[in-house]
């Protein structure tokens, strides 16, 4: 749940109510305003906004300030002029419709990218480095897309395996390996399985990378590595999951450049050679036509 979300929901004193509604209407002004001066403007104490931000889960009001300006900085970046729910409309002729989805990828690929930060990206790339086997969790969507991420892992040996049967996945938690790393993919980290395949996974003591929406959830509390995804779209009122999809895909393509980068020429050289004894593809077009001659051990 987002910080706006639960100022929405918590049930807070006259008091605090007045001040909470200040937030609401003046994030903006956050940055320039002091504690006592949110305090004078809204004519309470400067007790008031600690005792806010405890409610919101916070230690202290320089916490909850820090996170509800990050919040804001972030929802109020990138899809300004595109609904991520309703990116098209019916009158729409099918340029603009193709205009519009292209505008939408690439401001998802702009938002997702402004969540990675360098120690999280960095804990999940040592943490698949370091694993034998790498098993990922998802449902519908989310774990189709997952099988792309496996396929490029599983080339570079990297062992790679998709829970794809339905309702086996409880079984396959406690049954996995030791120094194997978990990926739980869940786009509100709220749902019961989610909630268990997290539980069983740490009881294992297998350590897990979360990818989920932004806010306070269930699977970012709970994983050792959470990275999360553009966070835009309803749960079901929109047209498709368009930019759930799309940054689930970037980040995984991340997560396995990341860890190519790390044998870099071993990998390239690796996947040359076995594509040079199993691809048997032709093309007339020279652009994508191979060079048989390009050295494979250097």
């Amino acid at each position: 749940m987002l910080i706006r979300e639960k100022m929405e929901t918590v049930k807070f004193s006259p008091a605090e109510k007045g001040v909470v509604d200040y937030l609401l209407h003046y994030p903006e002004l956050l940055e320039e305003k002091t504690m006592q001066d949110i305090a004078s403007e809204t004519f309470t104490q400067p007790s008031t906004l600690i005792r806010i931000a405890k409610k919101l889960g916070f230690s202290g009001w320089v916490e909850c300030r820090r996170a509800y300006q990050e919040e804001y900085a972030y929802l109020s970046s990138h899809f300004v002029d595109i609904d991520a729910n309703f990116p098209f409309k019916a009158s729409d002729s099918i340029m603009t419709i193709s205009k519009k989805i292209a505008s939408l990828e690439q401001s998802t690929i702009e938002d997702t990218l402004s969540l990675i930060h360098h120690d999280s990206l960095q804990q999940a790339k040592q943490l698949l480095l370091k694993a034998d086997n790498i098993k990922i969790f998802a449902s519908n969507a989310n774990m189709l897309i997952t099988h792309d991420f496996a396929l490029k892992m599983n080339r570079i040996k990297k062992h790679t395996s998709v829970s794809t049967v339905k309702g086996e996945s409880t079984y396959e938690a406690y049954n996995t390996l030791p120094n194997t790393c978990a990926i739980l993919i869940s786009y509100s980290g709220e749902s019961e399985s989610v909630r268990l395949l997290s539980k069983i996974l740490t009881e294992q003591h297998i350590p897990v990378i979360g990818i989920t929406s932004i806010g306070d959830n269930y699977l970012s509390r709970s994983v050792d590595c959470f990275l999360p995804i553009t966070t835009r779209e309803k749960l079901f009122s929109k047209i498709g999951n368009f930019t759930i999809n799309l940054s689930i895909i970037y980040l995984l393509d991340v997560l396995y450049s990341v860890v190519f980068a790390e044998n870099y020429q071993k990998n390239v050289d690796h996947l040359i050679r076995l594509g040079k004894m199993v691809d048997t593809r032709k093309s007339n077009i020279e652009i994508i036509q191979e060079d048989h001659s390009f050295p494979t051990d250097r």
